[in-house]
């Protein structure tokens, strides 16, 4: 009987053990937009996000728990966004958040992990993401505000200094136009004209019409993403427009150069120096990580590596660093630790994070790109 009683005992601990052992894992919630019509930056996050938690689990995970990872497609729909962080904090209960493929979608989630106190990493642009800064809310793309001033640095370094502004009319293109407009004087440009368009148009020439009449233009600049870019590109060749073009790096996408052919000649925008990685000098101290990534991602889905997807690589990555460096998945400690991140190496730069910059990179992270031969290339 005793030995009945000791069996069964032991049987039950074991049991016991066995659930809280499958409790103990890390779990990371993500929001993208793998399908819909911003499926281009979200499907590369989704697939760079299952690639390197498999790498991460592989190794024995954070601080000794698998990573179990809580994916949601929104659809690229913003309302869609909100809906699934409530449902991430609330009926998931994860312990960290990755995501937010547009801007708008990232501004759509905010107020609930703020609310909730969550640590939120988002892939998305806009620069009132983390200005003003958010105590739970980090990002490592490089902000609409940050292309603004480098386009205008390389408009004046060609003698620049009168444009057309033509922006679409969704969160990330709105916001940029609005910085572009905003810090133009502190770079001597003037905006001449300012013309938009509307999600589904497929042709923009009257509005190029309008800009090509106007005199004293040297440059037309497009703050957009989706297919925005591809439609104005299309349209300022056929219009024989002899303005330099500029776009964001929003635009820095193999789809775009797909979409455009040979009419994305000449084209300038900033931009990662992952979409030239190759052809960095072997004492850039980017390059491993670049190229390492680079030729992961492309392994592993047979598709080319962009920026969004780094993103996606950057943002988990920075996640995984500060929960080691917090030796706890806590939200508290790891928001902590997030904020005290320090010469981490990602596919946008070298991030120093402080408790005034949530974003922690600068300008000079930031490389003005061509298109030369239907490729990439460092702008001369």
């Amino acid at each position: 009987m005793k030995s009945i009683f000791k069996f069964c005992a032991t049987s039950v601990l074991a049991l016991i053990a066995g659930v809280q052992f499958a409790s103990a894992e890390v779990k990371i919630g993500a929001v993208v937009s793998a399908t819909g019509p911003a499926s281009f930056l979200g499907d590369p996050q989704k697939q760079t996000l299952e690639l390197y938690i498999k790498q991460i689990n592989d190794k024995g995970g954070i601080n000794g728990e698998p990573v179990k990872l809580i994916l949601y497609d929104d659809g690229s729909d913003a309302n869609a966004s909100r809906t699934f962080a409530t449902r991430l904090v609330e009926e998931d209960k994860v312990d960290a958040i990755l995501g937010g493929s547009g801007t708008g979608n990232s501004l759509a989630m905010i107020p609930v992990f703020e609310e909730a106190q969550i640590p939120y990493v988002s892939f998305s642009g806009g620069v009132e993401i983390i200005d003003p800064v958010r105590k739970w809310v980090f990002k490592p793309p490089h902000t609409d505000l940050m292309a603004c001033q480098k386009i205008y640095e390389d408009m004046k370094k060609r003698n620049i200094s009168k444009i057309a502004i033509i922006a679409g009319q969704g969160g990330f293109a709105k916001s940029m136009e609005k910085q572009c407009k905003r810090v133009a004087g502190d770079y001597g440009i003037t905006v001449l004209a300012s013309e938009s368009y509307g999600p589904r148009d497929s042709d923009v020439t009257p509005q190029l019409n309008r800009i090509k009449a106007l005199p004293g233009v040297q440059a037309v600049l497009n703050p957009d993403v989706g297919q925005g870019p591809a439609v104005v590109t299309r349209n300022f060749r056929q219009l024989g427009m002899t303005q330099q073009l500029y776009l964001s790096h929003a635009a820095a996408t193999s789809g775009f150069l797909k979409a455009v052919g040979s009419d994305a000649a000449g084209i300038l925008l900033p931009a990662p120096s992952l979409l030239i990685a190759d052809s960095l000098p072997a004492t850039d101290p980017l390059k491993k990580v670049l190229v390492d990534y680079k030729t992961q991602f492309e392994k592993a889905t047979g598709k080319e590596a962009d920026a969004f997807g780094g993103y996606a690589r950057d943002s988990l990555l920075l996640l995984e660093d500060a929960m080691k460096r917090a030796g706890s998945k806590d939200r508290k400690a790891v928001r902590d630790a997030l904020e005290t991140t320090k010469g981490f190496l990602g596919t946008v730069g070298s991030i120093n994070m402080t408790p005034i910059d949530h974003l922690g990179i600068d300008l000079s992270s930031f490389r003005m790109i061509a298109v030369k031969d239907g490729k990439w290339a460092a702008a001369n």
